[in-house]
């Protein structure tokens, strides 16, 4: 074997065992979600609002009504059911850990939590792991203050989604009013006047 073959061999093996190691330890996903962030910052992936203005307004009579319909459970193991917010704006968005653009727009959503008025809007971070645990401890292992819900039953259809991150909005009268389905910048002052107009 001549020297070029066996340094190219060593060079493939050592990149496979790099590749192998971040992948099983699990930091991949937060890799990955690293760099997405980057793409979000460049506001490439962020919903236009103004379209999304315009396109309601000819259509406000055919507005959907939200299904309340959906029970959770939060960190601290208490069952709480979408009714119980009514009246308020409520953002609710599917996710997981192993999901890289869910781990991207997280310091987004956390930053945009401490700069709305909770009293008013309501933040539902839905995870789909399967292990509800590992969701927990990674909201507190990134000292995210936002909390943290499983679903404690069958989610409504009109929220199954065959992407996450997926993100919904029900305005304070009850009205689906967006829908987003990948990762987004949430943390932008147009989109939190959006939701303060709810």
């Amino acid at each position: 074997m001549n020297k070029k073959l066996k340094k190219h061999i060593i060079e493939y093996g050592l990149l496979g065992l790099v590749i192998f190691g971040i992948y099983f330890s699990g930091i991949h996903t937060e890799v990955i979600g690293f760099a997405q962030r980057g793409l979000l910052a460049t506001g490439v992936m962020n919903p236009n609002l103004e379209q999304i203005d315009q396109a309601a307004e000819p259509i406000k009579a055919l507005v959907t009504k939200a299904d309340f319909n959906m029970k959770l459970v939060n960190s601290k193991g208490e069952t709480v059911s979408l009714e119980q917010y009514r009246g308020k704006t409520i953002f609710i968005n599917f996710w997981a850990t192993w999901c890289p653009p869910c781990v991207a727009e997280m310091p987004g959503i956390n930053d945009m939590y401490n700069d709305i008025d909770t009293d008013k809007i309501e933040v539902i971070m839905v995870s789909f792991d399967r292990k509800f645990d590992k969701a927990i401890q990674y909201k507190n292992s990134n000292s995210f203050d936002f909390e943290v819900y499983a679903p404690a039953a069958a989610i409504p259809q009109m929220y199954n989604s065959q992407s996450i991150p997926t993100t919904f909005i029900i305005d304070s009268k009850g009205d689906l009013v967006f829908t987003h389905k990948g990762m987004a910048d949430y943390n932008r002052a147009d989109f939190k006047e959006f939701l303060k107009s709810l």
